[in-house]
């Protein structure tokens, strides 16, 4: 008997991304995300695949075919797979990693470390590098701001850190939210418990989503911020002990 069809749902497709792992990287927006966070860029991603008519239905097979049209490109780099919550849809995710892991293509999993562990260990066996938000450094915050819990979150890492798969941590800097040297230092020392651990990523805090936000009749939680600087993030790579980029000395 064969096995049932795969699919998965897709919110969109980046050929060429440069900024979604190492080197130049074939980028895939699946749809649909528990959290809400506050700074989050993509709130057309959070609707789940029913109530996103938008989104298309994709089987693992055809986006690898997708995918290899570009692979001269990507020799250097590979394919991600972000959201929304990638991890919302883990059997799509597995099946397509172990795919594009038999075509020699590098896999990386973009991840707020929210979903099945169990479902979540079957994709990280052909995952060859984890980004990982960690999004605030205390409970209350994760809950508040993201609609999270960072529990779950901290489950996640331990099992990558047991599977030995590489992991990038990316915390995003707010200005006035969570930018005290306590809250900084303190995501320094979770990031760097972890012994998988290759690179921290500091981000600054942009309001670029925030025309998206009004065309979907939505309020952006954090239109009273401030942007965060570029000499911010430089300060705080220094106060980390990180090497420009955030990668772990």
């Amino acid at each position: 008997m064969m096995e049932d069809q795969v699919y998965g749902y897709i919110h969109s497709f980046q050929s060429l991304g440069a900024v979604d792992g190492p080197g130049v990287r074939y980028v895939i927006f699946m749809q649909g995300c528990p959290l809400r966070c506050a700074y989050c860029h993509n709130p057309d991603t959070w609707a789940m695949a029913g109530d996103a008519p938008a989104c298309q239905k994709w089987t693992p097979e055809d986006v690898v075919q997708r995918v290899l049209r570009y692979k001269e490109y990507l020799k250097n780099g590979g394919v991600t797979v972000s959201g929304g919550e990638a991890l919302m849809q883990p059997e799509f995710v597995e099946k397509l990693f172990s795919l594009l892991k038999e075509n020699g293509m590098h896999t990386a999993l973009d991840t707020s470390g929210v979903g099945d562990l169990k479902a979540a260990a079957r994709v990280l066996k052909y995952t060859d590098l984890v980004l990982a938000d960690l999004k605030f450094s205390d409970t209350g915050d994760y809950k508040t701001y993201c609609g999270a819990s960072m529990d779950q979150v901290l489950e996640f890492l331990r099992l990558t850190e047991s599977m030995e798969v590489p992991v990038w941590i990316r915390h995003v800097v707010v200005p006035g939210l969570n930018d005290s040297e306590g809250q900084i230092r303190k995501i320094g020392e979770i990031a760097k418990s972890f012994k998988n651990l290759t690179r921290l990523e500091i981000l600054p805090f942009r309001k670029i989503c925030v025309t998206k936000y009004e065309e979907m009749g939505i309020e952006f939680p954090l239109k009273d911020y401030d942007a965060c600087s570029q000499e911010e993030i430089d300060r705080i790579e220094k106060m980390l002990g990180l090497a420009p980029g955030g990668y772990v000395r």
